[in-house]
């Protein structure tokens, strides 16, 4: 039961993260001239929402379908801001098998589980690894530890963190971690 929340969790943050994706143009100059087109607007990572960020990235595809399949997404392509705990594609391929599928079926499960990886407020790597622990916008605490320079959040070690947004920060971890009241 705790997997199938965890896993709803993240779906709900993968489908926010998918669905705020827009395709933005990428050349600013002309192909055949050369020359730059003041029209073409770069958006820069800076510039996009948690949900735009995450849909870009490529590794979060299963994490934005969840965010999409639990209404998340609106929300967390809000002003914010927002720390996310974002788990990879293989966080979401290792739990165990129906886990996901389940989670997708029971969308307040889901949403408890994407809501577990999200905390209001923007805490960048060097306000995190200060902290013992930071309570999700699901209500629960997740723990913040620091052993030999690994940062791990319950059991999932952060693996890459300050993945900057218009609307707050991404931290990707390797595992989906499940709110204690699911476990």
């Amino acid at each position: 039961m705790r997997m199938v929340k965890i896993l709803l969790v993240l779906l709900v943050v993968a489908s926010l993260f998918f669905a705020g994706c827009t395709e933005q143009p990428q050349e600013t100059e002309d192909p055949e001239t050369g020359v730059e087109d003041p029209e073409t607007e770069v958006i820069e990572p800076e510039e996009m929402n948690i949900v735009e960020v995450a849909s870009s990235a490529g590794s979060f595809d299963t994490l934005v379908q969840a965010v999409q399949a639990a209404g998340l997404t609106e929300t967390l392509s809000s002003e914010g801001p927002f720390t996310v705990f974002a788990p990879t594609d293989e966080a979401f391929a290792a739990l165990p098998e129906g886990t996901l599928d389940s989670l997708l079926a029971d969308e307040e499960a889901l949403r408890a589980v994407l809501t577990y990886h999200v905390v209001s407020g923007e805490y960048m790597a060097e306000d995190v690894v200060g902290m013992e622990s930071l309570t999700t916008v699901q209500g629960e605490d997740i723990n913040v530890t620091v052993t030999d320079g690994q940062v791990m959040v319950n059991d999932a070690n952060v693996t890459q963190t300050d993945i900057h947004a218009s609307n707050g920060a991404i931290h990707v971890i390797d595992k989906v971690i499940l709110p204690p009241s699911m476990t």
